[in-house]
């Protein structure tokens, strides 16, 4: 069939495209040749590594937390219920940038920390501020927040896996531990990878934000402090949005990857059945008669059909 509407929008996204590269390749308020310096300037460089150290370990922090909350959540205990509900409710309810500010803000909040008996002698005590500098400040800020997001992905992977599945693990006497890790857990990464993955590639961007603690040394800072130094803002947001566009597109390279693995012998499994057996057709082709049946209730026609496919 013909479908010239699709050509026609073909077309238009066709010359929407020449023309944006035009106007790139023509405008002078581009400012390539400051972009091309400032792509490979030691302070944007330096920016991108704390940029990647923030979102690695803010990850580690959250994912760490969020599989602990998702598996309170499902707890037989009220309290551990209750206590991981509470935790999402007030992460997600409040602005990641208000968060932030909190914990720049700590040090004058609680200028000492101190462990002890409750209304009794201190054990030890240290100053907030030499522990809970900018960057973990940044760190935690970032974590909290997405351990909250987190935990509900985790637990709607958890609560994915069919329960009949883990009652014939029990039944097989198989531990908890190990019905978590062999069966729960390597069906759950199918539903948890993909959003987990997208998550991760928000928290690169939410680094933007650590201005709040304040940590002044991230991309989006070192190239907002170029900008105003040099009076070139669009040219330095075009280094900073070259650089995130790069590491976005390994980060959904490498989830890609991941989604492939935990989606073995799952994805596509329409294409690895085969066709499907025709009754009609196998009676047409015995010349008008039924098949003969094999041992099982199969017909010869299929037992053919699975001898060759290896079945």
């Amino acid at each position: 069939m013909r479908h010239p509407g699709r050509w026609a929008g073909a077309a238009v996204i066709l010359l929407f495209l020449g023309l944006f590269i035009q106007s790139l390749a023509t405008n002078p308020n581009f400012r390539w040749d400051v972009v091309w310096l400032y792509l490979r300037d030691a302070r944007v460089i330096e920016g991108v590594g704390w940029t990647l150290l923030l979102t690695a370990l803010s990850m580690v922090l959250a994912i760490t937390l969020a599989i602990l909350l998702a598996f309170m959540r499902q707890s037989d205990n009220p309290i551990f219920r209750w206590s991981s509900w509470t935790w999402v409710w007030f992460f997600r309810g409040t602005p990641v940038y208000t968060q932030l500010v909190f914990w720049g803000l700590l040090a004058v909040l609680y200028p000492k920390i101190s462990l002890g008996v409750p209304f009794g002698p201190e054990l030890f005590a240290f100053n907030t501020q030499d522990v809970v500098n900018a960057f973990w400040a940044a760190v935690l800020g970032l974590g909290l927040n997405e351990s909250a997001y987190l935990a509900e992905i985790f637990r709607a992977g958890l609560k994915s896996v069919d329960k009949g599945q883990i009652e014939a693990a029990e039944a097989l006497g198989m531990r908890s531990r190990k019905i978590m890790w062999r069966i729960v857990l390597p069906q759950a990464m199918r539903v948890i990878v993909p959003p987990t993955g997208n998550e991760t590639i928000g928290m690169l961007k939410t680094t933007s934000l650590v201005l709040a603690v304040p940590f002044t040394l991230d991309l989006t800072f070192q190239t907002n402090a170029l900008a105003n130094r040099t009076y070139l803002p669009i040219p330095l947001l075009i280094v900073a949005a070259i650089w995130y566009l790069v590491i976005t597109s390994i980060l959904m390279v490498g989830q890609h990857y991941i989604e492939k693995h935990y989606g073995r012998g799952v994805d596509n499994v329409s294409g690895a059945r085969g066709p499907v057996i025709n009754p009609a057709a196998a009676k047409a082709a015995a010349g008008g008669h039924s098949p003969p049946e094999l041992p099982g209730g199969a017909t010869a026609v299929e037992g053919e059909y699975l001898e060759e496919s290896g079945r």
